[in-house]
């Protein structure tokens, strides 16, 4: 980053030097791939204490204001988010408090639900989970049909949400509800809820084909929600969400930050971003006793990645300069289609390229780079769903970038 002001230089230094010096021990047992799959206290813990350190240390925040748990610095999060992925450390656990929750809040909050909650999802001194989804409205979004009536200054919420991420830690859920059935759009109201041990709310993991259970599903029934827990007006909940799903698909700055927890070089010089990986894979995965790094199709099928990941640096990079921006929804969203295809097609890759040992369990020892491959491949299809399907987001950068008509 060539532009960097004096002092972003500084703290970008800084930044380098803390994460060199500061890189968490070894955990007490797996973690996963990425935070939707944390299932186990252990790798709650572990991840949850990196995360207040890496928070205390100054490196999530960094644009909030002061007087709610930021730095105050406007500028430097997208500096730490470098460094942070740089470094390779382990990701952020509060994934949807960093990127949904907070800048949310922000945006909608109240003066005193500012000052509440921010600090919280910053630090991952409370962790949050989201209350989207339903059995009937998951791209169709505003299909919800979980009620909330008003009783008094109180709200009694029953309704069925599914694929909640974290549900099983979080203390808290940003919440679409439905408090008119006369408006489709305009009978939708948000809420910040209250979900840990709360009466009348029910969590219940769901195991994936994978074994995890990081997602969940979450029952209310007459389960009474403060009215001073609603986010902006009410009937206001369809505006709100379209807040969030906005930073939630990275279409604009102002996330708590924490990095993409992939790294590029490793103080010895090892290329430990995915690129790296497969190459290392390649190297040491044989047909007919010759390594797959020789393979003319093989290297081919890995160059061809290494091309799509330097595009997306890159476009990441031009997203952050004003004038080569020709249309402010343009990049951001192509980079959740393209990001989340890359990860899935580079993860398939690899399970060819381990051929009949992708069939090992993670857990075995003769699994090529423990496991990692099948397990990234069968977990890329949530990341190509949630935040809006890739047709979804084709569908809006067709429609609303490029002036397309709409499809059938």
């Amino acid at each position: 980053m060539a532009d960097l002001t004096p002092e972003q230089r500084e703290f970008q230094e800084y930044a380098r030097r803390w994460l060199e010096e500061n890189k968490p021990g070894p955990p007490p047992e797996r973690l996963p791939i990425t935070a939707i799959e944390v299932m186990t206290v252990g790798q709650r813990d572990y991840l949850q204490a990196w995360q207040k350190k890496v928070y205390e240390a100054g490196f999530i925040g960094c644009d909030y204001p002061k007087a709610y748990g930021g730095g105050g610095h406007e500028g430097f999060q997208r500096i730490a988010n470098q460094e942070l992925s740089r470094a390779g450390v382990p990701f952020m656990l509060n994934v949807i408090g960093l990127n949904m929750a907070a800048p949310t809040i922000l945006v909608h909050g109240t003066e005193e639900q500012k000052q509440r909650f921010i600090p919280g999802c910053l630090s991952a001194e409370e962790i949050w989970c989201q209350g989207f989804s339903e059995p009937g409205a998951g791209s169709d979004m505003a299909n919800q049909q979980t009620m909330a009536v008003r009783d008094g200054d109180d709200w009694i919420v029953n309704g069925h949400k599914v694929w909640t991420s974290l549900g099983h830690f979080a203390q808290w859920m940003i919440l679409i509800t439905r408090t008119s059935r006369d408006h489709k759009y305009d009978g939708l109201t948000y809420f910040l809820a209250p979900v840990d041990n709360e009466p009348g709310v029910t969590i219940r993991p769901l195991v994936k084909l994978t074994g995890e259970s990081g997602f969940n599903e979450v029952l209310f029934e007459n389960a009474r929600l403060s009215d001073a827990y609603r986010l902006d007006d009410i009937g206001k909940g369809w505006t709100v969400a379209m807040t969030t799903l906005t930073y939630e698909r990275g279409a604009a700055e102002g996330a708590g930050g924490g990095g993409s927890g992939e790294g590029s070089k490793s103080k010895g010089g090892q290329d430990t971003s995915a690129i790296g990986k497969l190459i290392d894979l390649s190297r040491n995965s044989f047909r007919d006793g010759k390594p797959l790094s020789d393979d003319p199709v093989t290297r081919d099928a890995i160059v061809e990645q290494a091309i799509i990941r330097a595009g997306l640096k890159q476009n990441a990079r031009r997203a952050a300069v004003g004038p080569l921006t020709d249309h402010p929804m343009r990049l951001p969203l192509q980079q959740k289609v393209v990001s989340t295809e890359f990860a899935q097609d580079t993860a398939r890759l690899g399970v060819d390229i381990a051929g009949a040992k992708s069939t090992l369990y993670k857990l075995d020892e003769a699994a090529p780079d423990e496991g990692h491959w099948p397990l990234a491949y069968m977990n890329s299809y949530g990341h190509t769903i949630a935040a809006g399907a890739s047709e979804i987001q084709r569908n809006i950068l067709g429609e609303r970038v490029l002036g397309l008509p709409k499809s059938k």
